[in-house]
């Protein structure tokens, strides 16, 4: 659906050229939420910008839908971003127009019928939740009603992709955790490919199926949302994924056990439904190890249930590494940490 091939971006600042985004490669399929997580000044919201070409990339391609928009001439490129729609943070809302006008204006722009425009505002306004509020001003509505009614906006050309530059970073929450659920709603009723940039690992995991994390205007590690939470390779990635983990907690106490004696600390990953089975009591009652839970949790990644423990094993070297290859033989990932 969204194919970036060897993007760069390069602005001039003060005489000086200074590199935004440095050989960006990039695969997005249909109907697929991809999430891009970065630190400020990574070149997330170029990159973001470079799909729809509101930053023309210094050098590179961008295909949206089999069509190159790069190679595409002013009144072509206008016609192919009706089908890319686009969030804000800040919502960017006009302040002296109604919501039912905010979210007519894209429309009025490619004069389509009255009658057309008042069908599909009511419709678009049912979608977002905000049925009631048609004849309010963006002044009169919380953070969480304006974002609604920019995605309402962004939705009016039925466009094919849905752009999220940072669309809960200025929410509390609550009302973030309420638009990503809308969000995630949509994807599954129009099947629209959702690319959202942010710089908080929890937005990535509520709602992504793939993420790409950038730095230095890099991708530096990419993939689906699962694998990349449960084994991060890259330090950013590593960094990032703290933010919903107790990776500061794990350290401390992995060092205290250590300094205790010899022990055998693993890192246990279940997935799926084997999150639910009692997988490892039965495997320690078979082989007779005992052990010591020193950290858990239980959550989801968008639809898929997973699980991490970490436990010290108690037995000699034989028994441990049979444990261990008997947990493996079963399915679960065991990383000796």
């Amino acid at each position: 659906m969204i194919l970036l091939q060897n993007l760069y971006k390069d602005y001039q600042v003060n005489g000086k050229l200074v590199p935004a985004l440095r050989g960006i490669d990039l695969s997005i399929e249909k109907g697929e939420i991809f999430g891009v997580i970065g630190h400020s000044g990574a070149g997330k919201s170029t990159l973001i910008r470079c799909i729809n070409l509101l930053e023309r990339p210094t050098s590179g391609s961008v295909v949206v839908d089999g069509v190159d928009l790069t190679a595409l001439e002013d009144r072509k490129l206008q016609e192919q971003r009706r089908q890319i729609g686009m969030i804000f943070q800040h919502f960017n809302l006009l302040s002296s127009a109604t919501v039912a006008e905010n979210v007519a204006f894209p429309l009025k722009l490619a004069k389509r019928p009255k009658a057309e425009i008042e069908r599909k505002v009511s419709e678009l306004l049912s979608l977002v939740g905000l049925e009631g509020h048609r004849n309010k001003y963006p002044a009169q509505l919380s953070g969480g009603q304006k974002q609604r009614v920019g995605i309402a906006r962004a939705l009016a050309n039925d466009p094919k992709v849905l752009l999220c530059d940072e669309a809960t970073s200025a929410l509390d929450p609550q009302i973030t955790n309420s638009i990503l659920a809308l969000l995630r709603d949509i994807n599954r009723k129009l099947g629209i490919t959702i690319v959202l940039i942010t710089h908080e690992m929890h937005v990535i995991r509520s709602i992504c199926d793939g993420v790409g994390v950038i730095d230095g205007g890099r991708i530096v590690e990419s993939g689906k949302v699962v694998d990349v939470f449960l084994k991060p390779q890259h330090p950013t990635t590593r960094e990032f994924v703290e933010q919903v983990a107790d990776s500061v907690e794990l350290r401390e106490t992995v060092a205290h056990e250590k300094s205790s004696g010899d022990r055998i600390i693993v890192r246990i990953t279940f997935l799926g439904e084997q999150t639910y089975r009692p997988i490892l009591f039965q495997t320690m009652m078979e082989t007779g190890t005992s052990f010591n839970i020193l950290q858990g949790t239980i959550s989801r990644m968008k639809d898929t249930p997973y699980g991490q423990l970490v436990v010290e094993l108690d037995g000699d070297a034989q028994q441990v590494n049979s444990t261990i290859e008997a947990l493996r033989l079963r399915g679960l990932d065991v990383e000796v940490i």
